[in-house]
């Protein structure tokens, strides 16, 4: 009996024998066998190495396939595990899985890893590519691998098998001498990985996350398909470490931290300029599209985080107080309770849905100490946070016009790169499988109506409904998660909101969770990098300085100030007695727009020498026109 294998064109090729993928691959043709770095096996992907024993279909994961990536970086975190077993024998290796961008390993060793460490161990994982050792998976009995594992004193090797179940099939991946537990797939060989990779930092972590477990060394490596990548990826790093945004919001002086508020900003007046010109622009684009802007109280009691679901959820995630009548209140990390409670206020007709509520009062979320940001992860921050109160039918209607409104707000910062992601049900979900059957296919027949594309997100959704994640490129290729719309059966459910249907009786309305921005903090965060600090001049914190040439242009440069502030942009004037050289740089540095220098010359035209920032030379305006530019330029996007 022949063995057919059908391949994606829905060509079939029959074998008179069992043979493995990698022989189908050599048999369609050497270049296929040499790309190939693993397989699908009837859509579950395998090694190259599995044997075909009966009719099946099978595609083959080509090194230039995205796919691919997750791959590479699994392997090297096991050749990275095989060069500190060679260097180090002492060390225990615990589990190292493939991340964003790279991968890490957990190990346990007594001292700590040095920098010449790091280069030693990296200098040996290029020697084992090119030893190009087999990969070979090897099926142990449970116990036989146990007592391996206490044997060679992997102690945490043997824990890990100790906890799975029963039935679970032990897989042992050896490369040479090194045997590392692993599901798999892997590459062919050691050399498939290629020379791509670089080893980042070493950082602390436990074992299994306990902090009462013994604490592990997290050794960080990235991993890319070709040198290219790895340069590319390298060259965003170091422009991403220039335009840090803590560092060039001190530059600006916008912003600072410290101790005594971990997780929360200190604004200084320019900062809160530019995040108050940001909230307000995003509120009068609410205002326009027929949101109504509300607040809320900022502590509630716990009963109410436990009826709407939160409490389960995310109740570590949460401050909490306890009041002197003994009443356990939570601070709000979200708004979504706090506005069903108020569209509950008075009964309400299918004629006035939708109704649309916005709130930007400040939420807080107890974020953990070591996955705080700056901007881009706090403790304290606002959103541009709204919700819809709708019926089934309107949620075509309603989705498509907050992604127009979207749409338009990102072009606005130049985002113009968006990739739409479709989140779906998590494990920890709330609400029955029949309600989210009903949501997700609401999202999915008003996704399909617009004609949108979305990458599939399996069980990333919220708890109480799936959701769309509007994703941006900066400047530099990197992604952010911005955006958001969601759509809950589940919330007005459980809090017992509902209106009056056109048949009479009561009805559950929809709750669409919808941010364009999200967080204002981080969609700050993330311009001031983008831009490079070079914000836009309506969002500037100091769009103009007018700096003195010589003390002669003193009462010419107050003149100027005077009118820029009667034209409603604010300004700053630099009397001192420096070099004008000096001004410049000083302020150029503080990423300061424009720079309108006066001096004796322009004092008796009345005129002003512009200098925009990034550019070398000087424009000489009459006052009359430089203040028409700028004020159009400072004037937020309609």
């Amino acid at each position: 009996m022949s063995i057919d294998i059908t391949l994606p064109d829905g060509s079939v090729r029959s074998y008179p024998h069992a043979l493995t993928g990698l022989d189908v691959a050599n048999d369609i043709g050497p270049g296929l066998a040499k790309a190939s770095v693993a397989m699908y096996l009837n859509d579950k992907l395998v090694d190259l190495s599995t044997n075909l024993t009966e009719p099946c279909n099978i595609a083959f994961l080509t090194r230039d396939k995205e796919a691919a990536l997750e791959l590479l970086r699994h392997d090297a975190a096991h050749v990275m595990a095989q060069a500190v077993k060679e260097l180090f024998p002492e060390t225990q290796v615990t589990i190292g899985p493939a991340i964003e961008n790279g991968y890490y390993y957990d190990f346990f060793r007594e001292e700590s890893f040095t920098q010449e460490d790091l280069h030693k161990i990296e200098t040996r994982m290029a020697q084992i590519v090119d030893q190009d050792l087999p990969i070979v998976r090897e099926v142990w009995d449970r116990n036989q691998a146990i007592a391996y594992f206490k044997k060679e004193g992997e102690e945490f090797k043997a824990e890990l098998i100790q906890d799975l179940p029963e039935d679970e099939e032990i897989s042992v991946y050896r490369q040479g001498d090194f045997l590392d537990l692993c599901l798999g797939p892997h590459l062919p060989s050691t050399g498939k990985l290629g020379k791509a990779f670089k080893i980042m930092k070493v950082a602390g972590a436990y074992w299994r996350g306990d902090s009462t477990r013994p604490q592990l060394q997290r050794v960080y490596g990235t991993c890319w398909r070709d040198p290219k990548e790895l340069k590319k990826y390298l060259h965003m790093l170091e422009e991403a470490e220039k335009r840090d945004h803590r560092k060039l919001g001190k530059e600006m002086g916008l912003f600072h931290q410290q101790e005594e508020a971990v997780g929360s900003m200190f604004w200084h007046p320019k900062g809160w300029r530019t995040r108050k010109a940001l909230e307000n622009y995003i509120r009068s684009k609410m205002e326009r599209n027929g949101y109504q802007e509300i607040a809320t109280p900022q502590i509630m009691d716990r009963k109410l985080w436990e009826q709407s679901g939160h409490w389960d959820k995310y109740a570590e995630d949460m401050f909490t107080i306890c009041t002197h009548d003994h009443r356990d209140m939570a601070i709000k990390p979200m708004n979504c309770p706090g506005h069903v409670q108020i569209f509950k206020q008075g009964l309400k007709s299918y004629r006035d849905l939708p109704i649309r509520l916005g709130e930007f009062t400040t939420l807080f979320r107890n974020e953990a100490h070591g996955a705080l940001h700056g901007l881009m992860r706090a403790r304290s921050f606002s959103q541009d946070d709204a919700h819809i109160f709708c019926t089934e039918d309107q949620i075509n209607e309603e989705t498509a016009a907050f992604i127009t409104m979207l749409n338009q707000v990102y072009k606005d910062f130049g985002y113009e790169d968006i990739r739409i992601k479709f989140s779906t049900r998590p494990d920890n979900k709330a609400g029955t499988e029949e309600t989210w059957d009903r949501a997700e296919a609401a999202l999915q027949n008003a996704v399909d109506s617009l004609g949108l594309t979305c990458e599939l997100n399996p069980g990333e959704g919220a708890f109480y409904g799936p959701k769309l994640e509007f994703v941006l490129k900066d400047a530099i290729g990197r992604d952010w998660q911005c955006g958001t719309l969601q759509v809950d059966f589940v919330l007005p459910e459980r809090l017992d909101a509902e209106y009056v249907g056109e048949d009479g009786n009561r009805h559950r309305p929809v709750m669409l969770h919808r941010a364009i921005l999200g967080s204002l903090e981080r969609f700050m965060g993330i311009l001031i990098e983008s831009t490079a600090g070079h914000l836009p001049m309506w969002l500037s914190p100091l769009p103009v300085v007018i700096a003195t040439i010589t003390d002669d242009a003193r009462d010419w440069a107050l003149e100027v100030a005077d009118k820029l502030k009667a034209a409603g942009v604010y300004c700053e004037l630099d009397l001192r007695n420096e070099k004008i050289g000096y001004k410049v740089r000083e302020h150029s540095k503080a990423k300061v727009p424009q720079i309108w220098v006066v001096g004796k010359n322009e004092a008796e035209a009345q005129q002003v020498a512009v200098r925009t920032l990034g550019s070398n030379g000087n424009e000489v305006m009459g006052i009359n026109e430089a203040l028409e530019a700028i004020v159009t330029a400072t004037r937020a996007p309609l």
